[in-house]
C-alpha cells in the first residue's frame, strides 16, 4: 500500500506542475484586452512561474532538510492550489501576476524534491522519472485542453476557467497528507549536501536545462497566439497547442526506453534538438503549425525525462540528487524564464513573431553543441548504475 499511495503522490504532483502555466495561454485572447496587458505584459504570466521556479527550485534543498522531503512538497502544492484559487477573483493585471508568483515558488520548491523522494522510495528510479515526466505533460496537456471548453462551460468566465485547476491541487495535498504522515528516515549524511557550485558538469546540465525550458515555454506560451496570427481560431490554437503537448506523453516513454536500450545519451538528445529545430523550420516557413507544432513536441517530450534522468546518473544519493536537481533546474528554469519574455517583446518590437522564432531556431543550435559536449565528457548512459 505504501509504495502504491507514493506513486499517486507523484502523479498528482506531477499534474499539479504545470496547468498554472498552459491554461493561460488558450485564454488569452478573453481577458488580455479586458484587462489592458501588452504584450510583454501577458508574457509575464508564463515567465514568471517559470523564473520562480528557477529562483525558490535551490531553496528546496533548505526545505528538505528543514521541514522534511514530503512535508515540503505538501506545503508546496498548498501553495499551488491556494495560488490558483485566487485566480476566480482576479479582476486586475497585477493580482493575475501574483498568483503566477505564488504557484511558480510552489512548484519551484516541489520540482527537485520530487526527483529525491524518488531517488529515495524507489528502487527503479528511471522508471518513475518516466511517470513523473509523463504525469508533468499529462497535466499540462488536460490544461492547455480544456481551458477553452471549461471558459465556455462557465459561461464564458476566463477567471473561474483559470481557477478551476485548484481542484486537482486540492487533491494532491489531500494525497500528500498521507504521505507526510509517514516520512522517510533522515540519515546522518542527508544534512551534508549543498548545491554542486563548484561542479562544471553541473554547469553544463544547467546550461542544456535552461536553454531546453526556454524553448519549451516559449512555444507553451506563444504557439496558440502564433497560429492564431496565421488565421486559425481560437479554439483551433488550443487544439494546436494540446497537440504540441499530448505528443510529449509518449515521447517521454519511448526515447527514454530507446536511451536506455541503446545507451547512446547524446544520440538521442542530438535527436530531439533536430526535431525541435525542423518543427521551427516548418513555422519559420509559414506551413502548418500543427505540423510545426507536433515536431517541435516530439523533440520536448524526448528532452525532458532525459535531463531529468542526467543528476540521478552522476549521483548516487538521494540528498545528492535533491542538491543537482536544485542547481539544474533553478539556474535553468532562471535562465529559461527569458524565452516567454523575450517573444513577446520581439512581438512588441515587429508586430510578426519572425523575430522569436529565428532567436528560439538559434538557441536550439547551441543547445545541440552543449549536449554533444556534455554527451562526449561524461560518457553518460541512461541506464541507472548498479541497484536501481
Amino acid at each position: 500500500m505504501p509504495i502504491l499511495l507514493f506513486v499517486i503522490a507523484i502523479v498528482l504532483a506531477s499534474l499539479n506542475m504545470r496547468p498554472v502555466i498552459t491554461s493561460v495561454p488558450p485564454l488569452m485572447g478573453a481577458f488580455q484586452d479586458e484587462l489592458g496587458m501588452s504584450g510583454l505584459a501577458v508574457s509575464l504570466l508564463t515567465s514568471i512561474p517559470v523564473l520562480c521556479m528557477g529562483v525558490f527550485a535551490p531553496l528546496a534543498v533548505t526545505f528538505g532538510r528543514r521541514f522534511g522531503t514530503e512535508r515540503s512538497i505538501l506545503g508546496a502544492m498548498a501553495l499551488i492550489g491556494v495560488a490558483t484559487g485566487i485566480r476566480a477573483f482576479a479582476t486586475s493585471a497585477p493580482l493575475l501576476i501574483l498568483t503566477a508568483f505564488l504557484s511558480g515558488v510552489g512548484v519551484g520548491i516541489a520540482g527537485p524534491l520530487l526527483s529525491g523522494f524518488i531517488r529515495q522510495r524507489f528502487a527503479k528510479s528511471s522508471l518513475m522519472i518516466s511517470v513523473y515526466s509523463a504525469s508533468l505533460v499529462l497535466g499540462a496537456a488536460v490544461a492547455a485542453g480544456l481551458s477553452v471548453p471549461l471558459y465556455e462551460w462557465l459561461g464564458g468566465s476566463w477567471q473561474q476557467a483559470l481557477a478551476s485547476w485548484g481542484l486537482l491541487a486540492a487533491a494532491a495535498v489531500l494525497c500528500w497528507g498521507m504521505v507526510a504522515a509517514r516520512p522517510a528516515p533522515v540519515t546522518p549524511s542527508a544534512t551534508g549536501y549543498r548545491l554542486p557550485l563548484g561542479d562544471k558538469q553541473a554547469w553544463m546540465l544547467t546550461m542544456m536545462f535552461g536553454l531546453m525550458a526556454g524553448i519549451f515555454y516559449s512555444m507553451t506560451a506563444w504557439l496558440a497566439p502564433i497560429a492564431e496570427s496565421m488565421g486559425y481560431t481560437k479554439q483551433q490554437g488550443g487544439v494546436i497547442l494540446t497537440v504540441f503537448t499530448l505528443i510529449q506523453l509518449p515521447m517521454s516513454f519511448i526515447i527514454s526506453w530507446l536511451a536506455a536500450k541503446f545507451q547512446r545519451l547524446a544520440l538521442w538528445l542530438v535527436l530531439c534538438s533536430v526535431s525541435e529545430l525542423v518543427g521551427l523550420a516548418v513555422l519559420l516557413a509559414g506551413g502548418s503549425p500543427l505540423l510545426g507544432g507536433l515536431l517541435v513536441g516530439i523533440g520536448a517530450g524526448g528532452l525532458f525525462p532525459l535531463m531529468l534522468l542526467l543528476p540521478f546518473i552522476v549521483t548516487r544519493r538521494p540528498e545528492e540528487v535533491s542538491s543537482w536537481s536544485a542547481l539544474n533546474q533553478g539556474g535553468g528554469y532562471f535562465l529559461g524564464a527569458a524565452g516567454p519574455l523575450l517573444i513577446g517583446r520581439a512581438l512588441d518590437w515587429t508586430g510578426n513573431y519572425q523575430l522569436a522564432l529565428y532567436g528560439l531556431t538559434a538557441a536550439v543550435l547551441v543547445m545541440m553543441t552543449l549536449q554533444i559536449i556534455v554527451g562526449g565528457s561524461l560518457q553518460a548512459k541512461i541506464s541507472i548504475r548498479s541497484g536501481d
